[in-house]
């Protein structure tokens, strides 16, 4: 960008000028001059990749006032938050706007890649960006896990606990690696170390490269420009400055976050239960709601498959996704056609509905039982899931017999598993009681 230098000189008129010359510098580093002004509707991005980035400003400022007040010992850690939570000026708030602020940054990372992988906006020159997205999402997981131990209270211990024993059903190795995170057979003083180093050092930093590469790439691709079902592929552009156009409501939709995040902040404390007592476990002894679809896949599955293969094969999908052959055109297009909108409402119909029977029906037993002299392995493994499988099959022949684009049925099939993902994480998270037996809402018994 070409700037007039400014002269030496000094007094009060001359610094603004400079302090303008460093702002704009610094913005147009992180935004092209111009930008399409289609791609600035809210309607379209609904704000949630710079509402991601303003996020993790708040966790790592906030972050960086906990660590002057935490203590990552055992002996120490609890009563560390204790006393910042009653002792230390705006300590609490301090403490929430950290966890809920976390909370919500997976949320909207999550929703910022539903909202790209509806719009087709991550083919052709994105497909870096969205394994770099998928990386973010891995990232802020993790961040989310290693501070979830942090206040050490039975809360933390135990859904720690149970997130890491995930990792002992990963075939071969992931005894290995779950004893390597720990720092032993199980979570101890040695865990909490190196939590807190992979949350304060290992993890910023990963933020840091990835995130910035994200980002470059971001300006490089360009937005992705939104546009009607019947808009031709290159719409007409109606190119605006980045200053003020696109600075403005981001400045607009940033204080309006802060506002909102503050105010739930101020009025929802973090929770915090007693100190953690490795002798007595809660129950029910739940993962973090994060896991809790994972968790709740145990009851359905054989763990194997539950823990380690279902999940890897989402993964995968998902990492193979923007490589898979498409013949539509659709970029910038919400759910591809008109068409596609009603797919994708009957799939998450279907996708809820499968997930509540299944846990419904699992209430009566194994529809497996009938093979009990089959090995569990299989009987609840290779069975079941290639019955899903089949289902899975089944569903995209059907949706081709209707001449439906491999896109959307791609999109259907997403959307039919990732339904079922949402109510099996529901279901952990809210409706798992003690014994981990399912709690009917408004019922006294399981």
């Amino acid at each position: 960008m070409n700037s007039t230098p400014l002269r030496e000189s000094s007094g009060p008129e001359q610094d603004r000028a400079r302090m303008r010359h460093v702002m704009n510098d610094l913005i147009l580093h992180l935004h092209p001059p111009r930008v399409n002004a289609r791609a600035l509707r809210f309607s379209y991005t609904f704000g949630l990749g710079g509402a991601a980035v303003l996020l993790l400003l708040v966790q790592v400022i906030t972050g960086a006032l906990l660590m002057f007040a935490y203590r990552p010992t055992p002996a120490e850690a609890y009563l560390s938050i204790v006393t910042l939570e009653t002792q230390v000026w705006f300590g609490q708030l301090i403490r929430n706007l950290h966890h809920w602020s976390a909370n919500l940054l997976l949320v909207v990372v999550v929703l910022h890649l539903l909202r790209v992988f509806y719009t087709a906006a991550f083919r052709g020159s994105r497909r870096l960006n969205w394994e770099l997205g998928l990386g973010m999402l891995g990232l802020t997981m993790a961040a989310n896990f290693t501070g979830y131990l942090l206040p050490w209270d039975q809360l933390s211990y135990w859904a720690v606990t149970v997130g890491t024993s995930l990792l002992s059903y990963i075939p071969l190795i992931g005894e290995g690696i779950r004893r390597l995170l720990l720092g032993g057979p199980e979570v101890g003083a040695a865990t909490l170390s190196n939590f807190y180093t992979l949350h304060v050092m290992a993890l910023p930093l990963g933020f840091l490269i990835v995130g910035m590469y994200h980002l470059w790439r971001v300006r490089k691709d360009k937005f992705s420009t939104p546009r009607r079902v019947d808009e031709p592929a290159a719409p007409p552009l109606q190119m605006v400055t980045t200053l003020p156009h696109l600075v403005s409501r981001e400045v607009v939709f940033a204080l309006l976050l802060l506002a909102l995040l503050l105010a739930w902040a101020t009025g929802m404390d973090a929770p915090l239960l007693q100190a953690a007592d490795p002798n007595h476990p809660p129950d029910p002894a739940r993962a973090a709601w994060y896991f809790a679809g994972v968790q709740e896949l145990l009851f359905h599955f054989h763990p194997t498959f539950g823990a380690f293969v279902i999940p890897a094969l989402v993964i995968g999908a998902l990492i193979a996704l923007p490589y898979l052959r498409d013949d539509q055109d659709c970029t910038g297009i919400w759910f591809r056609s008109q068409r596609g909108r009603g797919l994708v409402l009957v799939s998450l119909l279907l996708g809820a509905g499968a997930a509540v029977g299944l846990v419904w029906f699992s209430r009566r037993g194994d529809p497996f039982d009938q093979l009990a002299f089959l090995p569990e392995f299989i009987r609840n493994g290779l069975l079941p899931v290639g019955a899903a499988l089949l289902v899975l099959w089944a569903y995209r022949g059907v949706l081709r017999r209707f001449s439906i684009s491999p896109g959307e049925v791609r999109m259907a099939l997403f959307t039919l598993l990732w339904a079922v993902f949402l109510v099996l994480t529901v279901v952990g998270a809210l409706l798992r009681g003690p014994g981990m037996m399912l709690m009917v809402p408004g019922a006294a018994s399981p």
